[in-house]
């Protein structure tokens, strides 16, 4: 099955009352282990790239590596650039045949937000290539931490249900990622601390009261750091003290709202170390990559098939 478009999976996911899961792939095993959780969930997926992705493991391989899981799959896939700082990198993207950018201009003023925004979205609408805008600033590692521009916001600042519109508007942006409380990194949260549930449905009925229809929203820093696999981590060498991410709960609300794509990265990363640390642990003397890859490799899928079945809920919407 050739590339699909986030703009078919967000009409359909919209309408079944489902999300998208969006799981960031930087090397082999990530890739095989998500698509292979979903195509036998029969889940749609969107696999998304960072700017530090590309740099670690390099555009061509990453192309490939995708382009064999595509010719190996028969799920519809999107592939979508996750935190694109700049048009240039947007513009390098759409010409390579991502199906999806992201313009993140969350650290800018709004009205340069805008415009950059709105270039990216003149630029990729001419190319078939459906582009994600940010409004509100995240806490915790913006981007992806293997950036070298990537810094850390120790201030967040939610998303304004009136500037998410006016934003949409004039920016031509196909769905908006916002800032509810949700925040980047495997140290979210501390204690009881919850997603801004109602501000969501301020900004959701906001867009929705502009006549902007069931506009498509976008939960970034949406790993739950699941406890059992931080235990996993440090019971096998790790320092991981107090992790403690997205509740589950929140995030099935946030997707009955209207979040229609939930971004998943600092799980994966977890589920991985935690099968790698597992293995040299108990096998000091093992050196052979497919001894402890693969394993690692296995708690990857398991997580993924988790996440679209109980959480995201769009395990079976694969051929909507």
């Amino acid at each position: 099955m050739p590339l699909t478009h986030t703009r078919d999976l967000f009409a359909k996911a919209l309408k079944g009352k489902y999300a998208l899961g969006a799981f960031n792939v930087n090397n082999m095993e990530l890739i095989q282990a998500i698509v292979e959780a979903c195509e036998e969930e029969k889940a749609p997926l969107i696999l998304q790239i960072s700017k530090g992705a590309r740099q670690y493991a390099n555009p061509v391989y990453l192309k490939k590596l995708i382009e064999a899981a595509v010719s190996l799959s028969n799920i519809p896939i999107a592939v979508h650039l996750d935190h694109g700082d700049t048009f240039e990198l947007c513009k390098e993207c759409i010409d390579e045949g991502f199906t999806s950018v992201m313009i993140d201009g969350s650290h800018l003023p709004m009205d340069k937000n805008i415009e950059v925004t709105k270039k990216v979205v003149e630029y990729a609408h001419k190319h078939n290539c459906v582009v994600e805008g940010e409004l509100g600033k995240l806490v915790g590692a913006q981007h992806d931490d293997g950036e070298e521009t990537g810094g850390y916001s120790k201030g967040g600042v939610y998303t304004n249900p009136d500037e998410a519109v006016a934003f949409v508007k004039a920016s031509g942006a196909d769905s908006l990622a916002i800032a509810i409380g949700n925040s980047h990194g495997a140290y979210k949260f501390k204690g009881t601390q919850h997603l801004d549930l109602e501000r969501l449905k301020a900004i959701k009925k906001a867009l929705m009261d502009a006549n902007l229809g069931d506009y498509p929203l976008v939960l970034h820093g949406a790993s739950s750091v699941p406890k059992e696999l931080v235990d996993e981590v440090n019971k096998y060498g790790g320092k991981m003290p107090d992790a403690q991410g997205v509740p589950e709960s929140d995030i099935e609300v946030a997707r009955r709202t209207g979040c229609t794509k939930v971004n998943i990265d600092t799980d994966l990363r977890i589920a991985l170390t935690a099968g790698i640390r597992k293995v040299f642990t108990e096998n000091p003397k093992e050196f052979d990559p497919r001894k402890y890859l693969g394993p690692a490799r296995a708690n990857v899928k398991t997580l993924v098939r988790h996440k679209v079945k109980n959480v995201l809920c769009c395990a079976g919407h694969a051929f909507d």
